[in-house]
């Protein structure tokens, strides 16, 4: 039989991973620390729901304690801030010669490659929609866009074979030779989604006020200098373009808001994935590790990010309880873009 691929968080992302290439025909065995998710997983299937597609996989699958054995081929698909946990308990797992997928928002490339190596370390991108409901739920919202590649630009027999194990799930997945570039632009895009999240509004709706169009120009426009201060060439994907939020280009930061607005008008996962951390499930957020390390790093260069680092405080006083969810909330961050 073909060693497993391994699937360590079987969330959104891992889950619609996972229930793709297990019913492509791929061996793959799920991690997760969710009991109830596991149980169901192995027992009943996991039921992926939605518009994309509906279906059912009965998945092997066991939480961190029950897993045995090592594997040359791992995913990682757990929130940004678990990402240090997760590789306590993973690296145990990890054959030597193998290699870590991280199919996560933010940069954890940069935490796995300094545990593991650089050259043990994939860097891959994904912006599908797809929420957790419940224990053997996933919603599949949209597709979207996809990619993969080595984090020093190579490209290799390994990277061609993720290629082509995420093209199960999207077929137009990209092979580049700059997944850095992909990275910082979904910092970027997701930087807008969390000021979508400080209200109770969709995401089409939030990013739609005309009154809040500064706010996410601002930061935009903070993010993609940062990015140039890293001398990386961000890319843009489902109507984020990043060379009109680095110039700060009003006409085309404003056809880029359109094109996002657009974009999420047609899905089914109607809000962020942040907003349902928040108003939902009620626990902690991605925050910290992916804007506040945005913060960090304009402190570093010297370069302030004053609508970041107060996007930051909003979201930090709603995982508190100290605000609830509002545009009132986006209103306090006007004053910071004019």
């Amino acid at each position: 039989m073909t060693e497993p691929i391994l699937i360590w968080g079987a969330g959104a992302i891992g889950g619609i991973l996972g229930a793709y290439l297990a019913r492509a025909g791929h061996t793959v065995h799920m991690v997760d620390i969710v009991e109830d998710h596991v149980h169901v997983m192995r027992q009943r299937g996991l039921a992926i729901e939605g518009p994309v597609e509906a279906f059912t996989q009965v998945l092997p699958s066991s939480t961190p304690a029950e897993l045995e054995g090592r594997f040359s081929r791992i995913i990682l698909a757990v929130k940004a801030h678990h990402t240090e946990g997760a590789l306590d308990m993973l690296v145990p797992h990890l054959a030597p010669g193998g290699f870590v997928v991280s199919a996560q928002n933010g940069l954890n490339e940069i935490a796995i490659a300094e545990r593991i190596g650089p050259q043990n370390t994939v860097g891959c991108f994904v912006n599908y929609g797809a929420d957790w409901l419940e224990p053997g739920r996933i919603l599949y919202g949209n597709r979207a866009a996809v990619a993969v590649g080595e984090l020093d630009g190579r490209t290799g027999d390994r990277t061609r074979e993720v290629h082509a194990l995420l093209r199960v799930v999207e077929p137009d997945a990209v092979l580049t030779d700059n997944i850095w570039g992909y990275l910082w632009g979904k910092l970027g895009y997701g930087a807008l989604l969390f000021a979508t999240a400080l209200t109770p509004l969709s995401m089409s709706h939030a990013m739609a006020r005309p009154e809040h169009r500064p706010v996410y120009e601002a930061l935009g426009h903070e993010v993609m200098r940062l990015a140039a201060a890293q001398n990386i060439r961000p890319l843009g994907f489902n109507g984020f373009d990043p060379d009109a939020f680095l110039a700060a280009d009003r006409a085309g930061m404003a056809a880029s808001l359109d094109a996002m607005v657009e974009h999420n008008r047609h899905t089914a996962k109607t809000h962020s994935g942040i907003w349902r951390d928040l108003a939902v499930r009620k626990r902690r957020t991605e925050v910290d590790a992916q804007v506040g390390l945005l913060v960090a790093l304009g402190q570093k260069h010297g370069d302030a990010t004053p609508t970041l680092a107060r996007m930051v405080e909003l979201i930090h006083d709603i995982e508190a309880g100290r605000r609830k969810q509002s545009p009132d909330l986006v209103d306090l961050m006007v004053p910071l873009c004019s």
